[in-house]
């Protein structure tokens, strides 16, 4: 008698354990206790100058009036992707009876009101529950989810500490280099920043919502993308999410090299005593020696790269898969956030082309990281790191080179911007192609070869379709058991072919 076939044992969601999800899983893990540590040191930095750091300001949140309401829900719906319908009704009804509470109480006491706790209340919850209440798979899907929602939170917490440890660590700023440097691009700053004064209040009233609300639409974006979680049970490869909480998390560190306050607070008014001059927009700077300028320790130091820019354009990136509304609002998002950038005088010219730079590598970066490395990703990362290292060099040390040669470096630094834009786009169209190519190839493989009409089965088909020794009833026992070559239907009958097939 045949030894029977042996199956591989199966994990929860019914297929063979896979050899690469061991690595995955130590790479996530790296990736938490790394992250973990870097929250953690932020903590520490942050009460040596005297205030609270993201993990403090996260947990007080649990109890305490949060800061931004429509930020918790927003995690919360970053969350609920892993969840039903049904489980997600559930989960906004508990977070609002959580919040009425809440109110309800700090009404009472005469305390500061806001929204929100119910929110991280509830993100909090489905962590509990898929440690609690989940194993395998599910546990997994549920723990990323909430990894997600709180990754949200705690991003924007990061960046506000960051911004503040920028305002307290550098006592200078560099706005005089990439002030005659921007003479080069034609000084884009002064020049929309008299447009929207004589547009104002409609262009301006309107150009506030877009630049406010960013994060917003960038929610939407990535809700889209992650919107068939809950069906497929996994989350897709890369999505918008990824690459915009790694903007927002190396960002900060480029603001400690290269501590920028942007025109309005240098040359404009709100500046105060601190600004070298009222301006901005009327009056270009003039292109002299640049020297480092004392500041004030409050205002931020977060212009080099534009990481509002950095963001759009990757809204902008991601949106070209969704339908042509989502496209259209994603190049009126990015069209919008460049203007007011400028016009509302945060941002120097030179700043937009460092973040298209950074915001293009970066998006490789996590591209690759979740579809794999190829030599043109390599190629891309390489290139554009190498860019936006040229283009800070080049803003501290020949700003004033740049300034007396416009014709020169204006068009330079415009192509060597346009020259990553390309490569991105060659880039990523091929990568797309690839992998449409393969999605295809194995759809392919899969598919049922059709039967010819008349033709013999190959003879080892014909020795597997035979019934077993009807004298050897162990061995016919055994192979309907098992399912190992009889043939035999559910009713026992010789030739059957309403088998079902095994659940994989």
């Amino acid at each position: 008698m045949t030894e029977p076939t042996r199956i591989p044992p199966r994990d929860d969601r019914g297929t063979q354990p896979a050899p690469w999800r061991r690595p995955r899983v130590v790479l996530w893990t790296a990736a938490g206790v790394v992250t973990l540590g870097f929250l953690v040191a932020l903590e520490i930095v942050a009460r040596g100058y005297g205030f609270s750091g993201p993990i403090t300001e996260q947990s007080r949140e649990v109890i305490f009036a949060p800061e931004s309401g429509p930020l918790l829900y927003g995690g919360l719906a970053l969350t609920m992707v892993v969840l039903t319908w049904r489980q997600r009704l559930i989960a906004l009804g508990v977070a609002a009876g959580v919040d009425i509470v809440f109110f309800l109480v700090r009404w009472a006491l005469d305390a500061d009101m806001n929204f929100g706790n119910g929110a991280l209340w509830v993100v909090l919850g489905v962590a509990v529950l898929g440690l609690t209440r989940r194993t395998g798979h599910e546990r997994t899907l549920l723990l990323k989810g909430t990894g997600l929602g709180l990754l949200l939170v705690a991003g924007h917490k990061t960046g506000d500490t960051w911004l503040l440890i920028t305002s307290k660590t550098r006592a200078t700023v560099l706005d005089a280099y990439v002030a005659a440097a921007d003479h080069a691009l034609a000084d884009p700053s002064w020049l929309v920043g008299r447009f929207l004064n004589a547009t104002a209040p409609v262009s301006t009233g309107i150009l506030h919502v877009v630049y406010g609300q960013l994060p917003l639409a960038a929610a939407l974006v990535g809700l889209y993308q992650l919107r068939r979680v809950a069906v497929e049970r996994r989350f897709p490869a890369h999505h918008l999410v990824r690459t915009f909480l790694m903007i927002g998390l190396l960002g900060p560190a480029i603001y400690m090299i290269f501590p920028v306050v942007g025109p309005v607070f240098a040359y404009g008014t709100d500046g105060g005593a601190w600004a070298t001059a009222n301006l901005w927009p009327d009056t270009l700077p003039p292109v002299t020696d640049p020297r480092p300028i004392p500041f004030d320790g409050i205002t931020p130091r977060n212009c080099m790269p534009s990481l509002h820019t950095a963001w759009a354009v990757t809204l902008f990136v991601h949106s070209r898969d969704g339908s042509r509304a989502m496209r259209w609002a994603g190049t009126f998002w990015l069209v919008g956030t460049l203007t007011a950038t400028l016009g509302f005088g945060y941002h120097y010219g030179a700043d937009l082309l460092a973040g298209v730079v950074f915001a293009l590598t970066i998006e490789t970066a996590m591209r690759c990281s979740a579809h794999g490395w190829d030599r043109a990703g390599v190629r891309l990362v390489a290139l554009g790191t190498t860019v936006f290292a040229a283009l800070l060099a080049s803003y501290r040390w020949l700003p004033t080179e740049m300034a007396a040669r416009p014709w020169l470096f204006g068009p330079l630094l415009l192509l060597v911007t346009g020259a990553v834009i390309y490569a991105y786009v060659r880039t990523a169209r091929a990568a797309r192609a690839a992998r449409a190519a393969r999605a295809a190839r194995a759809a392919r493989e899969r598919e049922p070869k059709p039967e010819v009409p008349g033709q013999r089965p190959a003879p080892e088909a014909e020795e597997s379709a035979e019934p077993a020794d009807p004298t050897d009833a162990a061995g016919a026992a055994e192979a309907a058991t098992t399912g190992t070559g009889t043939g035999t239907g559910t009713t026992g009958e010789s030739g059957a072919t309403d088998a079902k097939p095994e659940l994989v």
